[in-house]
């Protein structure tokens, strides 16, 4: 099974200083869901780990946050993409559980979910804490230079990679779908096989 574990605020839609709350907040960045169908369509599953303290916090509910992933979801189907699964930290920083990242809790989880070897797995995110909760748990990390990173320099960013090494860095999720689809086609390429039914790059 090839998967991919996404963040979500910063990485797949706009992140907000005062969270994301509601579906009406939630607002996909420009050729963010396009990626993830491109993926699905190249044969990759897309999963998402996501801190949602705003849960623990009081600023909104499970009906909210379901919410706005049926928004999620319904844009994607028009794509003809879709996430499998949402796996979500509702814990402030002071509940001190082991699901919130930089803790790897929420990739074990996924992990155990879907019978994978997480050495396999590459994981995408928008800040240090994505990085550092997917390589605890053996995951391949990539940067986007998208939500929280945005803003960072050169030298910023350099000094935050030296936390994880070997992590990738793409402009955003859509230069991620596409270096790893054309790796993918690449090692295929290698073996002899054809690209047939794989992911259509512009």
């Amino acid at each position: 099974m090839k998967l991919v574990i996404l963040d979500r605020d910063g990485t797949i839609n706009e992140d907000r200083d005062d969270f994301v709350k509601s579906a009406d907040e939630w607002v996909p960045l420009p050729g963010a869901l396009e990626a993830i169908a491109r993926l699905n369509q190249a044969g990759w599953h897309t999963v998402v780990a996501t801190n949602q303290s705003g849960i623990g916090r009081g600023l909104f509910d499970m009906s909210a946050l379901n919410a706005m992933h049926a928004k999620m979801n319904q844009a994607l189907h028009k794509l003809g993409g879709r996430i499998d699964a949402v796996f979500f930290c509702p814990h402030t920083e002071l509940d001190g559980c082991s699901c919130r990242k930089p803790l790897p809790g929420l990739f074990v989880q996924i992990g155990e979910r879907y019978g994978v070897n997480l050495a396999e797995v590459p994981v995408v995110g928008d800040s240090l804490r994505d990085l550092q909760a997917g390589a605890a748990a053996g995951c391949r990390a990539h940067l986007v230079r998208s939500g929280k990173v945005a803003k960072l320099g050169e030298e910023a960013i350099a000094r935050l990679l030296e936390s994880v090494p070997g992590a990738q860095v793409h402009h955003d999720l859509a230069a991620f779908a596409e270096s790893l689809i054309k790796h993918q086609r690449a090692a295929h390429f290698e073996g002899g096989k054809t690209d047939s039914g794989y992911g259509h790059l512009e």
